[in-house]
């Protein structure tokens, strides 16, 4: 008995698939399906439309073949009656979208690239800014410490110069208030001097 219902439901479950396939639905689902699994039309631009268990085929396609083999798939499909291939073919359609990806490819290089170059040049501006401020400190303390040298009256040797982005540190010790002045007034008067700081001390 059980064996008997077995083979009833198996039968009706058959038919089900049967009937379904020769509906306009089930025609069309299994041209498509077939189309996405042939090796010659996967991938290809086409549309599938059924009515009245007829297929119209639209869309664009590379070559020839494809056209054939997609119009061959559809006639070869349970139910359908007839085929209306509006299909087209146009070799530049896959050369289009190949170009269309080397073109994105090679935007998306330029601008990698670009970006490179950018952040070199900004990592090399930060570096050529730093040495030039460290030079320009050094210059300063160099020629501060030539006119203590070459003025009467401040010696060269016991007062100390440091610079640090154009700010002059002077200490050491002076003989007299006038050394003192005289050493400050030279600094002050330095190129690229910005600020004076004074830490000299009247020698005991």
């Amino acid at each position: 008995m059980l064996k008997k219902f077995a083979i009833v439901l198996s039968v009706a479950a058959l038919s089900a698939t049967v009937a379904c396939s020769k509906t306009d639905s089930g025609i069309n689902h299994s041209v498509k399906s077939k189309l996405a699994a042939d090796d010659a039309t996967k991938g290809s631009n086409i549309a599938v439309d059924t009515g009245q268990k007829t297929v119209t085929l639209n869309g664009t396609v590379a070559s020839s073949d494809q056209k054939a083999r997609a119009d061959q798939i559809a006639q070869d499909t349970k139910g359908v009656k007839g085929v209306v291939d509006d299909v087209t073919v146009n070799p530049r359609a896959a050369a289009t979208s190949g170009r269309d990806q080397d073109q994105t490819a090679a935007e998306k290089a330029k601008a990698k690239t670009e970006d490179a170059g950018h952040a070199a040049k900004v990592k090399s501006e930060k570096a050529a800014s730093k040495t030039g401020e460290v030079f320009e400190d050094s210059a300063i303390t160099t020629d501060v410490k030539t006119k203590f040298l070459a003025e009467p009256g401040v010696s060269g040797v016991d007062i100390h110069v440091d610079t640090k982005n154009g700010v002059v540190t002077l200490s050491g010790n002076v003989k007299t208030k006038a050394e003192e002045t005289k050493a400050i007034s030279i600094a002050r008067g330095s190129k690229g001097v910005k600020r004076v700081v004074n830490h000299m001390k009247l020698a005991a």
